[in-house]
């Protein structure tokens, strides 16, 4: 890349989500990106992620590596299958093994290897340690 970086770095989306009606703590009330979400900070970006898979878990779309790439980098637009592939290979979990979206274990590794697939550039560690820790103050049970 030269030194300049990705799209979702510079927008501090990590994992690229793209603009909708959801709104996150730390992104911006107006993302100048005509697709996807703007943050605050990278933190915050990463706090998105940990949110938004925890949030397949919950409403049953998939608790797996394989079940939630599959829904948040479809086919249609996505390489999915190498994309699936990378993650289970970076997280070091199998794509099949559930995942307990509150146990950071499991997870800071899973959004380390998503952020990597992102960007081509591996993950602030951190950066996602202090993402994690903003989403869990919030979602602990």
């Amino acid at each position: 890349m030269s030194g300049r970086k990705s799209r979702g770095l510079r927008n501090l989306n990590p994992g690229n989500i793209r603009r909708s009606k959801v709104r996150y703590k730390g992104e911006k009330g107006h993302s100048t990106d005509s697709a996807f979400k703007q943050f605050e900070s990278l933190e915050a970006g990463y706090r998105a992620m940990f949110v938004l898979l925890h949030t397949y878990r919950v409403r049953g779309y998939g608790s797996t590596i394989s079940q939630m790439i599959a829904r948040y980098a479809p086919p249609s637009e996505n390489d999915t299958e190498a994309y699936i592939s990378r993650v289970e290979k970076g997280a070091k979990i199998g794509r099949h093994t559930p995942l307990d979206t509150l146990q950071a274990e499991q997870m800071i590794p899973v959004v380390c290897a998503m952020s990597a697939v992102e960007n081509g550039v591996a993950a602030d560690r951190d950066a996602v340690e202090r993402g994690w820790q903003m989403f869990i103050a919030d979602f602990a049970e």
